[in-house]
């Protein structure tokens, strides 16, 4: 399960380092900046949001991979109670079961753009003020 969460953050905070514009580095290194520097001051903030994103992205997934693990393999959780619901053609208990993941995925998806608002704030007032 955490390989699937892993590698679309992965993939979007090597995305994020590699799309800091080449002036950007140019100008830091003109101001003599360390390469701790460049990273806190640079890199980071910039790949912040695509980092965020692959963060929106691996929040849904990991609830699909739970469910996934449950499913093949587990005496207990939602996936177990879907199969359940399956076996005994109760379609009541597999709805619930898939609510309940529906409501996760979106609490997940729902906190991290929540954290999303708060580590951004200065990019919506960057973005108000042009």
């Amino acid at each position: 399960m955490r390989l699937i969460v892993f590698f679309p953050v992965l993939v979007n905070t090597v995305v994020g380092v590699r799309a800091v514009p080449t002036p950007l580095h140019d100008l830091m290194r003109f101001l003599h900046a360390t390469r701790s520097q460049i990273l806190l001051k640079l890199e980071i903030p910039a790949a912040l949001p695509i980092f965020l994103g692959g963060l929106r992205i691996g929040a849904t997934l990991s609830v699909i991979g739970a469910v996934v693990g449950e499913l093949v393999g587990s005496d207990h959780g939602l996936g177990f109670l879907i199969n359940i619901g399956r076996g005994q053609y109760d379609t009541a208990l597999v709805f619930v079961a898939v609510f309940v993941l529906i409501a996760l995925a979106l609490c997940l998806y729902g906190i991290v753009a929540w954290m999303e608002s708060r580590a951004l704030i200065w990019q919506e007032w960057r973005t108000s003020n042009e």
